[in-house]
């Protein structure tokens, strides 16, 4: 399973005033399993802390079952940032991570408005073709993305809304809307079942290529759903079910495994 699909899938979209908010909301914890082809591929693991004028979100995730043999690999990821009105102004994203060997890292600053990427490894001017300085303002990383959308359905129950972001190799826009409410049915894989708001989305990539990749059918959009739900009565409503395509696998399902203070809390991930 490739980095990219997994930050194309939780990077989702948009946010709502701060009135909601509770003034001293407490970090969440949650932990996923994901499947694809009926297979154990990948472990999940968040911490969300969001404030009325701050927030702060870190994702953890490496690779397991039969996959872990042929691609092993394992990323962490974090931001901090604070709100403006309706909009998040991400200031700092840290990504580290080691796949098939080789170790990646990201460290992006923003300053008003635009990402400064000051350390980008391994270096990208022979992987993919460079990002127009364009395509790069006003846009944010995938962990403030899904902060937005979090706070949208906490607030108003909805997530139509788009959204670039950019992780330093590639620039991608990310489109959500409301589909319905829908009823979970029970599984063995997750702790949630029952009513769940579900949102569709599209991700596309608008730039960052791979420089050998010519393929048209690698650059169409990828597209997915996410359910979300409050797991324990009274806090915010949390992604507690995802559906997403993949180029490698075909199509991913992410279920809810853990929520609460029990779950471990995310240091850099190092299995």
């Amino acid at each position: 399973m490739c980095k990219s699909a997994w930050l194309a899938a939780i990077g989702l979209v948009f946010m709502a005033p701060a009135a909601a908010w509770p003034q001293h909301a407490p970090e969440i914890r949650v932990a996923y399993a994901t499947y694809a082809a009926g297979l154990d591929v990948a472990a999940v693991s968040a911490a969300f802390a969001l404030q009325p004028h701050s927030y702060e979100m870190r994702l953890a995730y490496h690779t397991t079952g039969v996959v872990g043999l042929f691609l092993h690999g394992h990323q962490f990821n974090s931001v901090r940032g604070t709100w403006d009105g309706m909009q998040p102004e991400p200031k700092a994203f840290y990504g580290s991570g080691v796949w098939s060997g080789t170790k990646r890292l990201t460290v992006i600053d923003y300053q008003h408005g635009q990402p400064l990427v000051r350390e980008l490894l391994p270096a990208n001017h022979d992987e993919r073709q460079p990002v127009p300085l364009d395509l790069q303002a006003h846009t944010m990383d995938t962990l403030s993305a899904l902060a937005l959308l979090m706070r949208q359905v906490a607030d108003h129950g909805r997530c139509d809304a788009s959204v670039h972001t950019y992780d330093g190799r590639r620039a991608t826009e990310v489109a959500s809307h409301t589909v319905r409410e829908e009823i979970l049915p029970q599984t063995s894989r997750s702790i949630y079942s029952g009513p769940a708001l579900r949102c569709d989305f599209e991700g596309r990539m608008l730039a960052g290529f791979k420089i050998s990749d010519d393929s048209p059918a690698d650059r169409r959009p990828l597209h997915g759903s996410a359910w979300f739900a409050a797991p324990v009565p009274g806090e915010l409503p949390l992604p507690v079910r995802m559906q997403f395509e993949t180029r490698w696998f075909g199509e991913a399902t992410m279920y809810l495994t853990a929520a609460g203070p029990a779950v471990a809390p995310l240091a850099e991930n190092k299995p």
